[in-house]
């Protein structure tokens, strides 16, 4: 295989773009290979690629007590000395799998301990809740403190719109779940579209979750058993390139869906001066300010996956 320096679209379309979900299928690792994965590729050629770890908040005080020293810091032997991973703290998305007081006192708890070197330096400053009504998100804008990042999950099989309309103005950010390990949990191009123009109408950012192991919308095994069914997934490259084309062009739904329904990897091309689909394009300085303002992150349970398939694209 074939080794490509990224060109600055490549760097900037994906920088920090993918936080790692070991623990979620169809991965479902066990915590230790996951933190394990996780501080392995934050010291890899890649890491830049590289954003969040995400953990239930019912399973940080283990996280804590596997990672803790592979986590940056130092620690007391008969001296200090470096832990494996001398970086910057890790970052941690806490999915809300309990009350949502729960999750916030799990968090303090998590932000109190490991604030200190000697336990291992990490934060977790993001939290990934669902949201089906706009009550919910009222709640969570009364409850959530400042210093943590709420993505509020928003069902895509009614009208969205409403829900993120409601969101608009605070300092909350979208979720949108954009596979699973069954093709009926593969929401269609339509509602991603929905979604990503109601978020880019109402100014408020987003992050995607599951099924976007692929750069390009294909038919692929939907889990990594040998005998998994195949479906269609939705691509990573189309999904932030419509939404820096949504923001940058200021495209309607009808126009999105053919990029979301994209599978051609070579019509999307990435130069040092932007990115674009066909004849559609955003410069550089549009898509930092996408990436870094409205289209976050993804998560995903692999981060060799997607990144393999960049470098088949001859793209890393």
């Amino acid at each position: 295989m074939t080794t490509h320096a990224p060109t600055q679209a490549v760097r900037t379309l994906m920088a920090g773009l993918i936080d790692y979900a070991g623990l979620f299928p169809p991965a479902s690792l066990d915590m230790q290979p996951t933190v394990e994965t996780f501080a392995r590729d934050r010291m890899g050629e890649h890491e830049w690629i590289l954003g969040r770890l995400i953990c239930p908040a019912t399973r940080l005080e283990e996280l804590s007590e596997h990672a803790a020293m592979l986590m940056p810091g130092t620690f007391a032997t008969s001296g200090y000395r470096e832990r494996a991973d001398a970086g910057e703290p890790w970052r941690v998305s806490v999915i809300a799998d309990t009350e949502l007081d729960e999750c916030l006192d799990a968090m303090a708890a998590f932000n109190d301990r490991h604030e200190r070197e000697m336990n291992g330096l990490a934060v977790a400053d993001a939290l990934e809740i669902k949201t089906p009504d706009t009550d919910a998100v009222e709640r969570v804008v009364d409850r959530v403190p400042d210093e943590v990042f709420p993505f509020c999950e928003v069902p895509v099989d009614g009208d969205s719109r409403g829900l993120i309309a409601a969101m608009a103005g605070s300092a909350l950010a979208a979720k949108i779940r954009t596979g699973g390990v069954e093709a009926s949990m593969m929401p269609t191009c339509e509602q991603v579209a929905v979604f990503v123009h109601a978020c880019a109408a109402a100014d408020v950012p987003f992050k995607a979750t599951a099924g976007l192991h692929h750069p390009v919308r294909g038919d692929y095994r939907l889990t990594y058993d040998l005998d998994s069914d195949v479906g269609t997934m939705h691509g990573f490259l189309n999904v932030f390139i419509a939404a820096a084309l949504a923001r940058g062009q200021r495209l309607d739904v009808d126009s999105l869906v053919p990029i979301l329904e994209e599978r051609d990897a070579s019509v999307f091309t990435f130069a040092d001066d932007g990115v674009g689909w066909r004849d559609l394009s955003v410069d550089l300085v549009m898509l930092a300010k996408v990436r870094e303002t409205f289209a976050l992150s993804f998560g995903s349970c692999s981060f060799s996956e997607p990144v393999d398939d960049l470098k088949s694209l001859g793209l890393l």
